[in-house]
């Protein structure tokens, strides 16, 4: 007699609210330095206690001003941008412990995420020594690297917290790097390309069928 247990597939949907920030050619250059409202939606598939696939839709703005920078030479070039920015991601979570969405004695656990994303937003243009927006979507690929913690509220409900780095395959998002009429334009450092940061709080809905164990003679 064999006894053959079946993970079930457990779904979650929710929203997700936090704060952002860039790090990039312009604008401060502190990695964790949420300044810019953030918001979204998630959906995942449980797929076992440790691990889970994971889709997300996040909408933010990303702005940097050389300013706000501690370097010397960032505040008297002056530069500045802000750009709406929107993500799709899709990825896997992993759980640093087993996390049975049906065992109720288990309440948190930390985890990590990454895969892909896709992010959508406005190109820059350095013209007359000003970054200007054109409005022209643009977009990247890139590696979401995040790092969470889920807590058990209520009956069906999770509450997560995470701190997540965007590293992208660009470095346009700042107006570092276009190209005009086939010349390239460069004003910050050519070998680096830009990353975005988030903290977020996310609220999911736990719904799906029990596990089973199946009988096999």
């Amino acid at each position: 007699m064999i006894f053959n247990f079946s993970y079930s597939q457990i779904y979650e949907v929710g929203f997700t609210i936090g704060k952002s920030n860039f790090i990039g050619d312009v604008g401060n250059t502190t990695f964790i330095n949420p300044e810019y409202n953030a918001y979204g939606g998630v959906i995942k598939w449980n797929r076992s206690p440790r691990h889970a696939f994971r889709f997300s839709f996040l909408k933010t703005k990303l702005e940097a001003n050389d300013l706000d920078s501690s370097d010397p030479r960032r505040i008297e070039r002056g530069y500045k941008f802000k750009t709406p920015l929107s993500e799709l991601s899709f990825g896997m979570e992993f759980n640093f412990f087993d996390y049975d969405l049906h065992d109720y004695d288990i309440l948190f656990t930390p985890y990590l995420y990454t895969g892909i994303i896709y992010s959508n937003f406005n190109e820059q243009l350095l013209i007359n020594n000003i970054i200007s927006d054109s409005s022209k979507k643009i977009s990247t690929l890139g590696i979401p690297i995040v790092i969470g913690l889920k807590q058990r509220i209520l009956y069906n409900f999770i509450l997560s917290f995470e701190a997540g780095a965007r590293y992208t395959f660009t470095d346009k998002i700042d107006g570092n790097s276009y190209n005009s009429n086939g010349i390239i334009y460069n004003f910050g450092n050519i070998n680096n390309n830009d990353w975005y940061m988030f903290l977020n709080l996310n609220l999911t809905y736990t719904f799906g069928k029990k596990p089973c164990y199946c009988n096999i003679d």
